[in-house]
Formats: C-alpha cells, structure tokens, sequence
C-alpha cells in the first residue's frame, strides 16, 4: 500500500509532462494564422469634386458645429426634436439592438479561445438482495464532485480569424446605427425647414385671399355703379375660390409634415402639436471636405469597409478547415462512498484525456465550396464597398451644384417676383381707372403668386440641399470613434 502512493505521484508527473509537451507544441503551431491578412481595398477617389469650384468655405471653419451639425441652422425648437430622435426614434432602437446582438456574437466567439470547464455533484446508492452463503445481501453509497475540462486549441487560426470576423461585423453595425441616426436627424431637419416653408406659403395664400377678397369687393361695388360687367364679378370670385382651395392644399401638405415629424420623434402624431411662425431662413456655412476624407466621414462607407474586412477573415475560417484539429480534455475530482469523508485528500481522482487530432478525410468538395464561397462573398463585399464610395461622392457633387446653381435661380427669382408685383399693382390701379379689364388684373395677379411660390419653393430646395450636403460629408462623425462605438 506504501508504494501505490509514489507510483501513483509518478504516473502523475508524466501525464502532466504529456500535457505540457502537447500543449506546448500546439501553442507553437498556434502562430499561425491562414487567411490573408487584411488590407483595405482600393477605392475610385478623386483629389477634387467637381462641382466644389467656387465653392464658399465657412470662414472662419472652427464656429460651424462639429457633431450637433443642426444648431448652424439656429432653431432652438428643431435642436429639441432632433435630440428626440436618438431617444425615440424606433428605428435607430432598432438598430441600437442589433449593435448589442452583434457585440455578443463578438464574445460567443472569443469564448471559444477559451478551456470550458464544467462541474458535476453525484450521489447514488445500490445493493444486491443476496441468494445464499456466496452471495450475501449488501448495500454501499457513492459520492461524487469533479470539474471536467475541455478546450479546443486554435491551432490554425480558426477562432482567431472567427474572432477578427465578428468584431469587423460589429464595428460595420455600428457604423449602420451612425448612418441611420444621421439618416433619421437628415430627414427630421428637412420636414422641419420643409415645414417652415409651408407656413410661409400658407401665409402668402392667406394674404393674397385678403387681398382678393378686397378686389372682389371693388368689382361688386363697380358692377352695382353700372361701371363693369357681371363677368368680372364671377372672375374675381373664381380667381378666390381658387386660391382659397390652394390654402387648403397647403394646409394639407403641412398636417402630413408635422406627422412624418412625429414619428421621426417616437411620437403619435396626435401627441405633437408645431404652431406655425415665420420663416427664418438660415443657409448654414459647410466647410468642404475632399474626397478622400470622405471614407472616414461617411458612416455608410465605413460600415461597408468593415464588411469587407469581415469577409476577408472568414475566407481563413475557411482555410483553417483543411487542417486537423487538437481538443484536449481533462477531469478531477473527489469520490467516496461516505458523505462525511468526501473531501478528504486520498479520495481524490483524476484523469487526462484523451487528447483528439481529427481530421476530415473525405468531404466531397465541401471544404472547397467553402474557400469558394469565402472568397466570392469577399469580392463581393469590395464590389459594394466601392460602390458606396461612388454614391457617397455623387451626392455630395448632386448636393454642391443643386446649392450652387439654386443660390443663382433664387436671384434671378427675387427679380422675377418683384417685377410680377409690379406690373400687378399697374394692372390694379389701371382697372381702378377704368382703363383696363378685370381679366388682365388676374392674369396679372395670378402671374405674381406664382412668381412668389415659386421664389418660395426655391427656398425649400435650398434648405433640403443644405442639410443633403451636410448628410452627404457625414455629418459631424468620423471613423475613428467607431472601435468605442462597437465597444
């Protein structure tokens, strides 16, 4: 009994030897790492955009905000919905939790880097009812704790490249929840300015009503002097009626944009209620990026980029599948048949192994399709990738010269609705004279609301093409934060 002891110390001391040998020369062969490594794919950027010739750079750059991009538009009522949004908004929820999904698939396959260690407690109790003198009746107890381990050891890169595909997957999430966030403020800022611009046209429809209920008035008291003709009394309450259904319209169009308003918000549209005020129109000052700059600016670039690394670590995950794979496993424990006595050091047990090498033999091309299939999903990702470039960069040369050309339409339009005025006014008072016919008077008048809707609608486009361009150059985020964010 005195030598068991020793020999068993022995047996011991070379099985834990076994295992630091193997593991030792697995940590070995676990430098490496099969795939390729990754490099960020080149994309089609030019050194200028064209449509920024001429552009006019906020001067000084440094008092145009950097993340809360809005407030340029000095509105304190729209810097309030706009911070509704990151709170409310369902969709960047939405997107937010698929960020928190992603994230815990980065930790499901880190885990794997790690030994699994699983414990156990048993207690059973046989017996045997005996038959005679050879076989007496016995009963006996057996009780048990032990800690059983497994791990997997990366010998080929495998969790690493799996590992390196998740945390590229979750950082492309996040990038997605930046892009949504600045899609929904985008869209929430242009319905507000949009809003804006409608109680001002509102506002235009309800004076120009005024003043041709005024004009009707003149007309009936002209007919009932004998001075004109019943036709005109019916054209000026036609030309009326008409505009009076337009601020109806308008009403409309107004009603439709508080809502979309609301939902951006998280909101019922009941609940949100915007009282109309005037227009302040404010044409923030962008300071200009160039193009390259664009790949950092641009959520959705980075978010696409990210893809693409992701794609290419599961092209070694693929590889990694034509090697063998090593798991070793380990057990140990205390076992006695007295409860008392379970965990007294002689009970102790232990086990190693077995250590598994296992490799696919025969797979029929499956390992193969894999490869093929990583590879094809990789290239794929590049092609959308540039492709996101590209669209990045049309909207931005869309947005500059829709600002640009605007800023010249909209002078050329001031002069027009000055003129149209005018030559209504000439008309009014020669009616008024008696030296001109009612018709000319509302053709004339007609001319000029149309001439002021339309400088108003010039306003319209040139706030949504501000906040476009705004969207367009990213808004105030940038790459580099987007490790903490997928943090």
């Amino acid at each position: 009994m005195t030598s068991e002891i020793p020999m068993r110390r022995v047996e011991g001391r070379v099985a834990m030897s076994l295992l630091a040998t193997i593991v030792a020369n697995a940590l070995l062969v676990a430098g490496c790492t099969l795939g390729p490594d990754y490099a960020r794919p080149a994309a089609p950027v030019t050194p200028a955009f064209k449509e920024a010739e001429g552009w006019k750079r906020a001067q000084p750059r440094d008092d145009v905000p950097r993340g809360n991009w809005w407030e340029s538009f000095a509105d304190p009522e729209l810097d309030a919905l706009v911070k509704q949004v990151d709170l409310s908004n369902q969709s960047l929820l939405a997107a937010e939790a698929r960020v928190r999904e992603a994230r815990a698939a980065t930790d499901a396959a880190r885990a794997a880097s790690f030994p699994i260690v699983s414990g156990n407690a048993s207690a059973t109790r046989s017996g045997r009812p005996g038959g005679g003198s050879n076989l007496p009746r016995s009963t006996g107890n057996n009780f048990s704790v032990a800690l059983d381990v497994g791990w997997e050891l990366d010998l080929w890169g495998r969790i690493r490249r799996t590992v390196e595909a998740a945390e590229a997957t979750t950082q492309a999430t996040a990038a997605d929840l930046a892009a949504a966030q600045l899609s929904a403020q985008s869209l929430l800022v242009q319905d507000y300015q949009l809003l804006r611009v409608q109680d001002a046209e509102i506002r235009l429809l309800e004076d120009t009503v005024a003043g041709y209920e005024r004009s009707l008035q003149l007309t009936r008291n002209q007919y009932a002097a004998g001075i004109v003709a019943r036709g005109d009394v019916a054209q000026a309450e036609a030309q009326l009626k008409s505009t009076q259904a337009q601020v109806l319209d308008a009403r409309i169009q107004r009603a439709q944009l508080e809502h979309a308003i609301a939902v951006l918000v998280g909101r019922p549209p009941a609940e949100l209620t915007i009282a109309a005020r005037p227009l302040n129109v404010v044409y923030p000052g962008i300071p200009m990026a160039i193009p390259s700059e664009l790949l950092e600016r641009r959520p959705d670039i980075a978010a696409a980029e990210r893809r693409v690394a992701s794609a290419n670590a599961r092209i070694g995950v693929a590889e990694a599948a034509y090697f063998p794979t090593l798991s070793l496993s380990a057990s140990g424990g205390l076992q006695s048949s007295l409860l008392g006595s379970l965990f007294a050091l002689p009970n102790r047990f232990w086990s190693l192994g077995p250590a598994a090498l296992a490799q696919t033999i025969f797979d029929a091309g499956l390992r193969d399709a894999q490869k093929a299939g990583a590879i094809a999903a990789y290239d794929e990702t590049v092609a959308n990738y540039r492709q996101t470039v590209l669209g990045g960069f049309q909207e931005v040369e869309d947005s500059l010269a829709a600002l640009r050309i605007l800023e010249l339409e909209s002078a050329v339009q001031d002069e027009a609705v000055k003129a149209a005025r005018e030559s209504a006014a000439i008309a009014v008072n020669q009616y008024r004279a008696g030296i001109a016919n009612f018709l000319a008077v509302v053709v004339l008048q007609a001319a000029a609301l149309n001439a002021e809707r339309s400088a108003l609608g010039i306003v319209a486009r040139r706030l949504t093409a501000n906040v476009a361009l705004v969207k367009a150059l990213g808004g105030g985020w940038n790459a580099t934060a987007l490790a903490a964010m997928a943090r």
